[in-house]
């Protein structure tokens, strides 16, 4: 009895020596398949994550595509709209500026003419002036002289006007010296008026002959019975050109007009 229960503890030890490790293998086992359940589940946890980030990333890419999409027509909007603005503000500008300079150039244009109206009237006052001085004086002459002078004017008289009168076209033409157009504008025409007396004089072929302004003036037609005796020495006169030839017109008598030549 005593040699089956030594027997008995001898067998129960060996049984205990024999499953420990066994057991302890099987809880290591039991232990890492724990592990690597976890190590599963927590994976297969963060899988759906990692799915839902990737399906969410085109998700956010196509909202960001779509936000720029829609936001660039905004604004290309919001320049055209400004540009559009803009351009009628500028141009606004613009011509404010060139109107503004046009006015101060226009002033200034009516200034400078302003200005230089009155010194042109004083130079045309000073050059009429000077010409009516010249028509008034009376140089000395000699008694012969005076007597030539006056002998070759009356003799071309006329007793009767309307048929001793002839005019250049009557006459067939003016084929004498023209005066230049400047020269004309400057000193002859109506508004230019003198007086022959203290002008050169001659008589050639007859005719009386005078100077003035560098050419010489004969008259070719007889002056009119009803001027006064002394009209060349004391009435002002002034050469013009008309009807196809040049005239000598008495301010006393403007609808009178003697024809003449002119030579240089």
């Amino acid at each position: 009895m005593k040699i089956v229960g030594i027997t008995s503890t001898a067998i129960l030890s060996l049984l205990v020596v024999i499953a420990g490790p066994a057991y302890a293998q099987h809880e290591q086992q039991g232990e890492e398949q724990d592990h690597a359940q976890q190590q599963q589940s927590k994976h297969e946890q963060g899988r759906p994550e990692q799915q839902q980030q990737h399906a969410q990333q085109p998700q956010r890419q196509d909202q960001n595509h779509q936000q720029q999409h829609a936001q660039q027509p905004q604004r290309q909007d919001r320049n055209n709209q400004q540009q559009h603005v803009q351009q009628p503000q500028q141009q606004d500008r613009n011509n404010q500026q060139q109107h503004a300079q046009q006015q101060q150039q226009q002033d200034r244009n009516n200034q400078e003419q302003h200005a230089q109206q009155p010194q042109r009237q004083e130079r045309n006052n000073q050059q009429q002036h000077a010409q009516q001085q010249r028509g008034n004086e009376r140089p000395q002459r000699t008694q012969e002289q005076q007597r030539v002078r006056q002998s070759a004017w009356q003799q071309h008289r006329s007793q009767h006007w309307d048929s001793d009168h002839r005019d250049w076209q009557q006459r067939g033409g003016y084929h004498g010296y023209r005066i230049p157009d400047d020269r004309y504008r400057g000193y002859f025409g109506q508004d230019h008026g003198f007086r022959i007396y203290g002008l050169p004089f001659m008589v050639v072929g007859g005719y009386p002959r005078f100077q003035y302004q560098g050419y010489w003036f004969s008259a070719v037609d007889p002056w009119p019975e009803y001027w006064g005796n002394d009209w060349y020495d004391n009435d002002d006169v002034y050469v013009t050109y008309a009807d196809n030839g040049y005239y000598l017109y008495n301010r006393r008598y403007p609808n009178v007009g003697i024809a003449i030549s002119i030579s240089r």
